[in-house]
């Protein structure tokens, strides 16, 4: 059986257009965002801090006057004393406005026994309202996104801690 000319276009064709649809599908800014989130929350749990600082934007701030290099300063001292942490987040949705995107879902943090872990999970898995992430994308690249500000109401993290 030989392949003519005309079949291997039309099949180089029909690949290329499953390709792009997956494409475009997989670039979907609610997905990327979706897809940011979950990679960042990733990192911390294995305080790769370096992976976890590629989401973060430079003109990151927090409702609790965070800045870019404070927010890493207090992860990494609050992840110091911490063993198999694992994050999860759940009741997600995500809302796109052009070029900004805002994550709103609980985060739910387990892990090994520990006085520093259990104040950890008492302080944040009993909140009753929502994170909220608020990302950026950055440039015409439809996965370059970074995140901006993160915020929650109801926790409250004194100026004195770290």
């Amino acid at each position: 059986m030989s392949i003519s000319f005309r079949g291997g276009f039309y099949g180089g064709l029909a690949l290329a257009l499953c390709i792009g649809l997956y494409l475009i599908w997989l670039w979907r800014p609610e997905r990327q965002v979706r897809r940011h989130t979950e990679n960042f929350l990733h990192a911390i749990e294995h305080k790769n801090w370096t992976a976890a600082g590629d989401f973060i934007g430079s003109d990151y701030q927090d409702q609790w006057g965070d800045d870019r290099a404070r927010v890493f300063e207090r992860m990494r001292e609050g992840f110091r004393y911490v063993r198999g942490v694992r994050i999860s987040a759940f009741s997600v949705t995500v809302r796109v406005q052009r070029r900004r995107a805002e994550w709103m879902g609980r985060i739910w943090i387990e892990g090994d026994e520990g006085d520093v872990m259990d104040a950890l999970k008492e302080r944040v898995n009993s909140l009753a309202t929502p994170f909220e992430l608020e990302w950026r994308r950055i440039s015409a690249k439809p996965w370059d996104w970074k995140l901006v500000r993160v915020s929650n109401s109801a926790l409250e993290i004194p100026a004195d801690i770290y």
